[in-house]
């Protein structure tokens, strides 16, 4: 099977074809701002391939269909749902939010005193900024599903076996060393998550 010498080449051309129905000024536009994202990518992560820079950005047809959809023009908004085969999802969630949501409840349900309802607005909360973590278009399906797994799933899950186990260590010392092991993994893993989002 023939490969391209150049991928990013064939990337771009991919995303002008499939936004052929914008103006021409806003398909050059659309394609600098990728071409320097992909250039800036590059230079800041230079270990990270080209395939996975162009996985990072996401589908032509899918960035096509958004670029048509923000055209604003009705006609140009149905062409962009029948390309991308799927209804247009905009980002109108800032995805700071949804990692906020999924570190702050526990950091602040950690920090003061057990109280039920506090446990239920931090845990309201944390499902909440899941569900909009999971329904974000700032992120690829894999980095989502990762990101709610490790923010929202395994956690729950450690403090459920803690709490219902008999096995687990008491004072005070061996709960606070569990909390701070969860707080290090929400917050690496929401770093994670905001440095691989889309922009």
């Amino acid at each position: 099977m023939k490969t391209s010498a150049d991928p990013v080449r064939d990337y771009l051309s991919a995303v002008e074809r499939e936004a052929s129905a914008l103006p021409a000024d806003r398909r050059r536009e659309l394609l600098a701002d990728l071409a320097e994202h992909i250039e800036v990518t590059r230079a800041e992560r230079p270990h990270v391939t080209i395939g996975e820079v162009l996985g990072e950005l996401g589908d032509p047809r899918t960035i096509a269909a958004t670029a048509l959809a923000e055209a604003g023009d009705g006609v140009v908004e149905a062409r962009a749902q029948s390309v991308a085969g799927a209804p247009v999802r905009r980002g109108r969630v800032h995805p700071l939010i949804p990692l906020l949501m999924l570190t702050v409840p526990f950091l602040v349900a950690a920090v003061l005193p057990y109280d039920p309802a506090l446990g239920f607005l931090s845990t309201l909360f944390r499902v909440i900024g899941a569900v909009l973590l999971f329904t974000s278009v700032h992120w690829t399906a894999g980095r989502k599903t990762t990101g709610v797994l490790l923010t929202a799933v395994l956690p729950t899950l450690a403090i459920g076996i803690w709490k219902l186990s008999v096995a687990a260590p008491a004072g005070d010392t061996a709960a606070n060393l569990a909390n701070l092991a969860t707080l290090v993994l929400l917050a690496g893993t929401t770093a994670w998550l905001w440095r691989v989002r889309r922009v």
